[in-house]
């Protein structure tokens, strides 16, 4: 994940919202990435599964609470929160041509039980994740 949503990093990847928490604190972070990229798989997500992020040599794992569609104004889904959770979020409707009207929002709340050490990951390529 990049540093930022700069359109030079959101055309490689997934970037942190400025002014959201970063994955090493609680909070709200906010991570955006384009519908017809890194975030296509999104479409496919359901309430429940898990969202696993990888970061600094662990897994954490987060549940997923919310789906939600937003204008670009709403932004108070990337209010702070007391408790770990990220926010993706990407443009929508996802087969739209040229720039989206709506955001899709997917909220993950961190599953302390399930953040791993690398190196103790069960990478069991049947889970359903994203």
């Amino acid at each position: 994940m990049y540093g930022d949503t700069s359109d030079f990093n959101l055309d490689r990847g997934a970037g942190r919202i400025p002014g959201t928490a970063r994955l090493d604190e609680t909070g709200n972070v906010g991570i955006a990435a384009h519908r017809d990229g890194f975030f296509r798989k999104l479409k496919d997500i359901e309430l429940g599964m898990t969202i696993y992020l990888d970061y600094a040599g662990r897994t954490q794992s987060y549940h997923v609470t919310e789906i939600s569609i937003v204008t670009p104004e709403e932004g108070e889904v990337l209010a702070p929160t007391p408790t770990r959770t990220v926010t993706l979020v990407t443009c929508y409707p996802f087969y739209f041509v040229g720039s989206a009207p709506k955001r899709f929002i997917v909220r993950g709340e961190l599953d302390e039980t399930k953040t791993h050490n690398e190196d103790t990951i069960n990478r069991n390529l049947q889970r359903r994740e994203i």
